[in-house]
């Protein structure tokens, strides 16, 4: 059942509705309201509305998203390939990456001990595997040299 968002008070309401549900950025939020219906011109307004009165804010969402995803064991390359998917710009998303307090060391090896429970590799095979799963996750391959070196982080 698709619902035609036909007035400015629909579109509004939808909008709020998404919001409530979890922060959103404007890209985001225009392409919801696109494919249930609403007209470009009405997303505008309602989307400028929602952002002059704080209930829209892209920095909130760029705070969300990295966080949720840091806590989901994903280092700032992948988090930042996804928010580029995203629609956010570049400058505003490693602004959030660079004052989001996280550290992607600690991060690193929270990701690594949960997946490889804490164990070295010992052979090159073991550690192409431990290095292609962490490179995925996006971590930098320095940071994954050194964690898989075994030699401390803060060296």
């Amino acid at each position: 059942m698709t619902v035609v968002l036909d007035t400015l008070v629909a579109v509004r309401r939808t909008a709020m509705d998404l919001l409530a549900r979890r922060e959103h950025g404007r890209v985001e939020l225009t392409r919801k309201l696109r494919q249930r219906g609403a007209c470009p011109e009405m997303i505008d307004t309602a989307l400028d509305r929602l952002t002059e009165e704080g209930l829209l804010s892209e920095s909130r969402y760029l705070e969300s998203f990295v966080s949720y995803r840091a806590r989901s064991g994903y280092g700032p390359a992948r988090i930042r390939e996804e928010l580029s998917q995203r629609g956010l710009q570049r400058a505003d998303i490693d602004l959030a990456l660079r004052e989001c307090g996280i550290s992607w060391q600690a991060q690193l090896e929270d990701t690594w001990r949960r997946k490889f429970a804490g164990h070295l590799p010992v052979d090159a095979r073991e550690r192409a595997k431990q290095g292609r799963f962490l490179s995925y996750r996006g971590f930098s391959m320095e940071m994954i040299s050194r964690l898989l070196s075994g030699r401390e982080m803060d060296d």
